[in-house]
């Protein structure tokens, strides 16, 4: 399966960078195609009025390389890992501009909007936030983004792995052991259990299979 992992800090060998990194290499070895991509290489510029900036065309007026990440790596992969530091109790502003700007490919103006719509829904996502404070409720509303973000788009959200850090490399000093965490993240992309039911969602009573 093919799986894209996406760094969204401005600051490369951070510590969500680092647990970027742990998720990719957990993936790989489960034996999946991993693309590694840093944000800060595509995304310059933030959504605008799309009356004012779009192409005679149709394509997108922000001359950046976010339409060659979206098209070539986004919508192929079959699975999501993001990884944020955590700004201002919310995700950095070059991944915010990432999502914000799908409106812009989904839309009827562009003219693949065909292709990114039958794209998006199904990926399975992993969420990775690297954040200094220990107090679980610093990455709840975050949290709480990402769930209502894939479930818009018809993704699994399977896990979120917080690594508690600030200086570089802070993350591998958390007792948490959050690059393990990543890692297995990445390895269980496709296999964790992902369940939201509803009252009339048929189901078995046992949550998990037996062994025979």
């Amino acid at each position: 399966m093919r799986v894209l992992v996406l760094k969204a800090s401005p600051r490369r060998d951070g510590n969500s960078a680092l647990l970027a990194d742990a998720a990719a290499a957990g993936a790989r070895e489960a034996g999946h195609e991993v693309t590694v991509r840093h944000l800060d290489d595509a995304v310059e510029g933030m959504l605008r009025d799309c009356r004012t900036c779009r192409r005679a065309d149709g394509s997108c007026g922000i001359d950046d390389g976010y339409e060659r990440l979206l098209l070539d790596d986004l919508v192929p992969a079959d699975a999501l890992v993001l990884a944020t530091p955590l700004y201002w109790y919310g995700m950095s502003a070059r991944l915010k501009s990432a999502v914000d700007r799908l409106f812009c490919f989904m839309s009827e103006g562009y003219p693949g909007s065909g292709t990114v719509l039958a794209g998006l829904p199904g990926k399975r996502v992993g969420v990775l936030i690297a954040c200094e404070e220990s107090y679980r409720g610093a990455t709840l509303g975050l949290q709480a983004q990402f769930q209502e973000l894939t479930r818009y788009l018809r993704q699994d959200l399977v896990g979120v792995v917080v690594g508690i850090g600030n200086s570089r490399g802070d993350v591998r000093l958390d007792p948490g052991n959050p690059l393990g965490a990543a890692a297995d993240l990445g390895r269980r992309l496709f296999d964790a259990r992902v369940t939201d039911y509803r009252f009339d969602t048929p189901r078995d009573n046992a949550v998990w299979s037996s062994a025979d």
